[in-house]
Formats: structure tokens, sequence, C-alpha cells
């Protein structure tokens, strides 16, 4: 594996440890939405990076998929989440909305279900990387 791919894959599980020790409170719910989706992204530009040695500037999980599907798919993943991932990566930017979906902050619930896709893309982008 490149280098630099090993740098994403570094992240992305940062991100992911983050989040093991934030879960379970309910005030944190918007980070851990944050988390995440850049657990995700990170684990997306890794496979750019390992096989296409080009990662685009951008953060939208929904365009980032199909350049990352040519060389990992990912079975019984919620993939419908990315959109409120999105949403919520962006809103997390600006202190007014940080982190909310139209009702608020992400319910555990909620949470526990981001969580759960990024680490079974982070699992799925692993054993492609193998």
């Amino acid at each position: 594996m490149k280098s630099i791919a090993s740098d994403w894959m570094s992240a992305a599980h940062d991100d992911l440890e983050l989040i093991q020790e934030i879960i379970h409170n309910e005030n944190l719910t918007n980070l851990v939405a944050f988390h995440s989706q850049q657990a995700i992204e990170k684990s997306f530009k890794s496979i750019l990076e390992e096989y296409d040695g080009n990662v685009p500037r951008m953060h939208n999980l929904e365009t980032l998929l199909p350049k990352v599907n040519r060389h990992v798919t990912f079975i019984d993943a919620e993939l419908d989440l990315f959109e409120d991932l999105d949403k919520l990566y962006i809103d997390s930017r600006y202190p007014g909305d940080f982190g909310l979906l139209p009702n608020g902050k992400p319910t555990i619930d909620e949470a526990k279900k981001f969580y759960e896709l990024a680490l079974l893309i982070h699992e799925a982008v692993t054993v492609a990387l193998k």
C-alpha cells in the first residue's frame, strides 16, 4: 500500500477511535456524525490515492462513492445515510447549525447508525487495500 493511502486510513481510524469514546453521550451525537463522515471520506480517499493516484478536493460522499466503487463494493451498507452525513458535515462548520439534522442533533440511534456505516466502510476499504 502506498504511504499516503496508509496515512489516509490511519487518519480514518483515529476518527473511529474518537467515536468509540463519545458514542454514548447524547450531547455529542453531532460530533459522532461529523467524525463518521470524516472516517468515510478519508477511507474513500485512501482507495482513490492507492488506485487512481488522484484524490479530489471534495468532501461530498455521494459524489466520491462512484469513483470509489470502481475499486471496492460496500455490501450491506446503508448508503442512503450519505445524504444526511454530507449535510451534517457542511452544517457542522457553522456554529449556528452545528451538526444538525432538520429536527436538531442526531439521536443516539442515528449516531450509532452513522458509526456502524463508517466502521463497515473502513473495514471494506482495509480489505480492498490488502
